[in-house]
């Protein structure tokens, strides 16, 4: 008789599920951490065990090698010249800017460009008072430009015309589209201008100073030019047909002082001696002294009343007073007209002819 195996019950189809769920829920793999988290971890373990110096040693080499690095990108042709901007320019050539910018920066880069270098090249420009030089990454470089400003005219010791600005520098030449000043300036230092800068300085602004102090008063149209080489003794010279007088201020009232000698000056002219006046001196305040050309007038013309004329060729006005021309001798004068008769004393003896003594003296008789 043959025996039946018979094979345990393993369970329904839902038991088999239940099982395959609970094994894949505890098989499930863990996530791996990225390949750069490992990395960062494992430097700084290996970085735990080093020695001080050596972390130091490490420094120093990653540090010449960022340093190789960044010669390598300066001086490669990504960082070469290709663009000039150009900023400010009036009367200063921008092609003339451009090529020193391009000759600085040609074998250098702009990457390491030397930008003050630069600017100081631009700066030595006549029209150039300053000059900011700032890079374009990658390939350019820009500029920008302030020109130095004329402020008056100088006339210089060898009678050329040229514009001055604040720092009296000397710029370009006075062209005849110009506006012209109302008088010109003189007595710069002109043979060693660097050394004297300051002392230039301060004439310029002593000068700029009179002009808008005349201009105020009225007065800039009669000057011609001042000079200003001796700052306690500013002298001005007149224009028109006063051009020949030459007006002594001194040192304090300048505006003042020229109101007060043109005035003085004009009451001269009405009594026509104006021609004949070379310079007024006014260092003393009110009072003028007056320069007279030698030999421009006789006795009777220059003399008032009860006034000496002395030997000197210099004019004394006082505020109210009187004048004292030049003279060859010293004479005492009084005033002389055509109806005067001469007084007693003063004049020669006059010897009349007697009719009857004639008569008896005549030879034909």
């Amino acid at each position: 008789m043959r025996e039946q195996a018979i094979s345990p019950k393993v369970g329904n189809r839902s038991g088999m599920s239940k099982y395959r769920a609970s094994a894949g829920a505890s098989q499930r793999p863990v996530r791996r951490e990225s390949e750069g988290g490992s990395l960062l971890v494992r430097v700084r373990s290996i970085a735990g065990y080093l020695p001080a110096f050596l972390k130091v040693t490490l420094a120093i080499i990653v540090g010449i090698l960022v340093f190789a690095g960044y010669r390598a990108a300066a001086s490669a042709s990504f960082f070469q010249i290709r663009k000039v901007e150009v900023q400010g320019t009036s009367r200063v050539s921008a092609d003339d800017v451009r090529a020193v910018v391009r000759k600085d920066v040609e074998k250098t880069g702009v990457w390491k460009a030397d930008l003050k270098g630069i600017s100081a090249h631009l700066e030595k420009f006549t029209w150039v008072r300053s000059a900011v030089v700032s890079r374009v990454l990658p390939d350019g470089i820009r500029v920008r430009i302030t020109e130095r400003v004329p402020r008056a005219v100088v006339r210089t010791a060898s009678g050329r015309f040229r514009w001055v600005d604040d720092d009296a520098v000397l710029l370009g030449e006075m062209l005849p589209t110009d506006h012209i000043p109302p008088f010109f300036l003189r007595g710069l230092n002109e043979e060693d201008p660097e050394g004297a800068r300051e002392e230039n300085r301060e004439r310029v602004a002593k000068f700029l100073e009179l002009q808008r102090d005349w201009e105020a008063a009225g007065l800039s149209e009669r000057v011609s030019e001042v000079n200003v080489m001796d700052m306690q003794d500013i002298r001005a010279q007149l224009a028109a047909e006063n051009a020949q007088i030459e007006v002594r201020l001194g040192s304090e009232d300048q505006a003042k002082r020229l109101k007060d000698a043109l005035e003085k000056l004009d009451a001269q002219a009405q009594g026509g001696r104006g021609s004949s006046i070379s310079y007024i001196d006014m260092n003393q305040g009110k009072r003028a002294i007056f320069g007279m050309t030698p030999g421009a007038h006789r006795s009777d013309e220059v003399a008032q009343p009860n006034t000496t004329v002395t030997a000197t060729n210099d004019v004394a006005a006082n505020h109210d007073g009187p004048v004292v021309g030049p003279r060859d001798r010293t004479v005492a004068t009084t005033p002389r007209n055509a109806d005067d008769k001469p007084k007693k004393g003063n004049a020669r003896p006059v010897t009349k002819k007697d009719p009857e003594k004639t008569r008896n003296t005549d030879p034909r008789r």
